[in-house]
């Protein structure tokens, strides 16, 4: 007799289903505004681009604001292609690719800020790519449809960050510029993202076992 039990989701999969299902009316009013996915990604890039230099200016309140920015708008793209069914492969690279570089544009403008000790910024932008860069290679290579496991995204690191950063900006702790709250976020985003690397690691052997190249 065939098992036909089917799995139930995990809890990240709940929260991806979740999210896709509440943003979906957003998608709708982006199309029709006209907008595109590819677009929409573009504009998102050019905010984390205006958030990093805000940091780097030491000027956090607004570094935040427009790193939120960089989050919804980054939600946008997603939404929008679900909305009007217009994903494409491409427009998945590219969202993929423009995330890096604004995780790589925040942090390094955190780090050039002298806000934190430059060892953090690096170990923080480093756990981020590394935890992205794992899942990419597992959905790639081991074909595996869906490896965004781990005990946090990056929403949720982001949301780390912009607390460190306001805690820091209006209760500064320790001796300027170094050390505080954005120092102490830094260093939890790099630490889970190092486990979360570890965990999507484990899960793809899990999948793969001992499954030969082709």
């Amino acid at each position: 007799m065939t098992n036909t039990t089917e799995k139930a989701p995990t809890i990240n999969e709940r929260k991806r289903q979740w999210y896709e299902e509440s943003s979906l009316f957003l998608g709708k009013v982006c199309l029709k505004m006209g907008l595109r996915p590819n677009f929409i990604t573009f504009v998102s890039l050019g905010c984390s681009i205006v958030s990093g230099i805000f940091f780097w200016r030491q000027q956090m309140i607004w570094g935040v604001v427009w790193m939120i920015l960089t989050s919804f708008t980054d939600m946008l793209d997603g939404s929008t292609a679900r909305a009007g069914k217009i994903g494409t492969v491409f427009g998945g690279i590219f969202d993929h690719v423009s995330d890096r570089y604004g995780e790589f544009f925040i942090l390094a403008g955190i780090t050039l800020s002298g806000a934190v000790h430059p060892g953090w910024g690096l170990f923080a932008l480093f756990g981020m790519l590394i935890a992205s860069y794992t899942r990419a290679a597992a959905e790639s290579m081991g074909k595996i449809k869906n490896c965004a496991v781990g005990i946090m995204g990056r929403l949720e690191k982001f949301i780390l960050i912009i607390a460190g950063s306001i805690t820091e900006h209006f209760l500064p702790v320790g001796t300027w510029p170094r050390g505080g709250w954005l120092e102490l976020a830094l260093i939890v985003v790099g630490v889970i993202s190092t486990i979360t690397a570890i965990q999507r690691l484990v899960y793809a052997k899990k999948v793969l076992g001992d499954r030969q190249e082709v």
